[in-house]
This record gives C-alpha cells, sequence and structure tokens, in this order.
C-alpha cells in the first residue's frame, strides 16, 4: 500500500487547487469529498439509509434517463444541506452513514496504487475520522474572510450561510495545529513553490 498523506483544511481554503497541483506532480490524489457524493449517488444501500433517515425528499428525479427509459434518483443537496446544517444530531447521522464507507474506500484504493506515496485530499479530516491510516498529514491555511468570499462566490450563498457550515469544522487555527505541514493560500505568498518543495520533502522521507 502507498504512504497516505492526508490534505485537510477549513472550506474555502484551496485545498482543491493544492490537490490539483500535487496531481500535476504525478502524485495520485483521492477526492473523498466527491467520492462521498458519488456513493450518496450510486450505492442503494446508502440510499436506503438516508431515505430513512432524512425522508423521500432527499433524492429527487433527474432529468438523465437511465438507458433511455426511466430518469435517474440524484441525491438532493440542497435540502440535505439545509437539514444537516442546521440540526448537530443530524449531521451526526450523515456522518455515521456515509464516512465509514468512504474511509474504506480510500484504503482500498491506496492498495493499488504504485507511487511512492498519495494523497487523500478530505474537508473533515479530523472530525470524521478521515485520518485513520494517515501517516502524515498536510493542511492548507487561508484568512477567515477570504475563504468566506471564495465560498460566497463558488456556490452563490451568503455570508451567513458559510458561517453556519463553518461552524461544523474545527477551528482553522487548530486544524492546522494538528497537521504535520502547512501550505498558507492567501493569495500573497506562491502556492505552487510550497508544494514543490513539500513534494520533494515527503520524497525524502520514504
Amino acid at each position: 500500500m502507498a504512504v497516505i498523506i492526508g490534505l485537510t483544511g477549513g472550506i474555502g481554503s484551496g485545498k482543491s487547487t493544492i490537490a490539483k497541483i500535487f496531481a500535476n506532480l504525478g502524485v495520485p490524489v483521492f477526492d473523498a469529498d466527491s467520492t462521498a457524493k458519488h456513493i450518496m449517488n450510486t450505492s442503494s444501500v446508502i440510499k436506503e439509509k438516508l431515505i430513512a433517515a432524512f425522508g423521500d425528499e432527499v433524492y429527487i428525479k433527474s432529468e438523465i434517463k437511465q438507458h433511455s427509459v426511466t430518469p435517474i434518483e440524484i441525491l438532493n443537496r440542497s435540502y440535505l444541506s439545509k437539514i444537516v446544517f442546521s440540526d448537530p444530531f443530524k449531521l451526526e447521522q450523515l456522518n455515521t452513514i456515509v464516512h465509514p464507507i468512504t474511509i474504506q474506500a480510500a484504503l482500498d484504493w491506496a492498495a493499488v496504487q504504485t507511487a511512492p506515496y498519495v494523497i487523500k485530499e478530505a474537508a473533515l479530516f479530523f472530525e470524521s475520522g478521515s485520518s485513520f491510516g494517515a501517516h502524515k498529514i498536510i493542511g492548507v491555511s487561508a484568512p477567515k474572510s477570504l475563504r468566506i468570499n471564495r465560498v460566497m462566490k463558488r456556490d452563490h450563498c451568503t455570508k451567513e450561510e458559510v458561517e453556519k457550515r463553518m461552524m461544523h469544522q474545527i477551528e482553522e487555527s487548530l486544524k492546522m495545529k494538528l497537521c504535520d505541514w502547512v501550505i498558507i493560500n492567501d493569495d500573497q505568498q506562491l502556492v505552487l513553490p510550497q508544494v514543490i518543495e513539500l513534494n520533494e520533502k515527503i520524497l525524502a522521507t520514504l
């Protein structure tokens, strides 16, 4: 199994941008958040659990038709987000359903990689138990105001909505203290040299 290096950061920190740079350097990247979304849309077992926990409205009919006959059901992300980010118990329910299978998917994926190390990108790295199996962890840091503006622009949402989502993540300064390395992505410092240097440092330690 390839050595797993975690990559995390608060919402809007730009960890996906950093992940792409690692990928361009030839490092395989596992996107835990995208994998979780894929699982929620494709796993019949997970679908049943989500419907039982959140109601039939958690899935909606898509205009895309499967086998040109019937529309497929896709996750109603806006509906689910409104529920879980307003109720800590519901958020914990969601995490309990989705995170274990996502964590296992990452381990299975890493087991077949041939690169010296791989990157596992996850937003809730510490909060969800995604740090399991990780050798070291990289944090991506950016000022809160910048992160809020990035998410507002990206998701077309309000400042209040972003702050509500932030409340369910570990405070960034604490999260960075839990990481082995930190990349600064504040639109002031270049990130490419930071990633190149860190890649070389990681390879030297393997």
